[in-house]
């Protein structure tokens, strides 16, 4: 497998010689990442389903349509939801195309369709009666030796792709082709971390390889923060970020993604203000 447009290794490791407060980061992820100031997030779907099965369902739903205006998103999301009833494992093991079809004729989320949804389902169940579980396609793909978890992500979006009997368009990223894909390392972050924002699950995908979800807000956020100096928000400049951040937490690179994108989102989070803010005990 050769995955186009990314940098070696060692630039993965490098990172920026940023300028980041360590301190400043852990009161933030301390203030912000609570379960109260999740909403509206599509995060919040994940926490109706106990059952693993269900939830690794739900999340992937949920962060493929995580992108437009955030009302949008909770109320297309909602919609799947309420059609998939208490059970969406138990919904996808008794869809079929045609019933797939028919439940989502009318559905629509910005550009994607009701049959690029269809489709989405469709290759997510046939993953599931493959592998067992989303969960276990995605250890297929997983090696510990990788640096990062984006060898397993580009196995395991093209089992998805490769079930379906046409592609589910946009609402499923190419990470080979070198785009962020920031839903699907969105959904990996809400899987593999565990605490009280992200409900885990996936326990033995180790939290140190994942990637963080970078979208605009992110790529302003780490410009600001001296992690990056790259101008697009592409899968390199992910992993650029990602170094930066496993810098500061070996073990939990995507540790404060929640709380840093509150900055700019909440009304009483501002970005200005935390960068303006005191400091202490700057890295290097």
């Amino acid at each position: 497998m050769r995955i186009r447009h990314l940098p070696s290794d060692d630039s993965q490791q490098r990172g920026m010689n940023s300028k980041v407060d360590k301190k400043k980061l852990d009161e933030l992820y301390r203030n912000y990442n609570r379960r109260e100031y999740v909403h509206p997030d599509p995060l919040e779907f994940l926490y109706a389903y106990k059952n693993l099965a269900d939830r690794e369902i739900a999340g992937l739903i949920a962060s493929c349509l995580a992108y437009g205006r955030v009302n949008q998103i909770l109320k297309s999301a909602s919609q799947v939801f309420k059609k998939m009833g208490a059970s969406p494992s138990l919904f996808l093991k008794k869809a079929t195309v045609e019933s797939l079809r028919q439940a989502f004729s009318g559905f629509s989320h910005r550009f994607a369709t009701g049959e690029a949804l269809s489709m989405l389902l469709m290759g997510t169940k046939i993953v599931i009666e493959r592998y067992g579980s989303l969960y276990k396609c995605f250890l297929c793909g997983f090696n510990r030796r990788h640096e990062t978890v984006l060898p397993a992500l580009v196995f395991f979006a093209q089992q998805i792709k490769a079930g379906g009997i046409c592609r589910p368009g946009h609402l499923l990223p190419c990470p080979e082709k070198g785009s962020a894909c920031k839903r699907l390392n969105l959904f990996l972050r809400w899987m593999v971390r565990n605490d009280e924002v992200d409900p885990g699950g996936w326990a033995d995908v180790p939290g140190s390889k994942l990637i963080i979800p970078l979208d605009t807000h992110m790529h302003r956020i780490g410009i600001r923060l001296g992690l990056t100096s790259r101008n697009q928000a592409d899968m390199c400049t992910a992993l650029e970020i990602t170094a930066s951040f496993r810098k500061i937490v070996p073990d939990d690179p995507v540790r404060y993604d929640f709380s840093l994108t509150r900055l700019g989102i909440r009304k009483d989070a501002d970005l200005e203000t935390f960068l303006s803010g005191p400091s202490s005990n700057r890295s290097s």
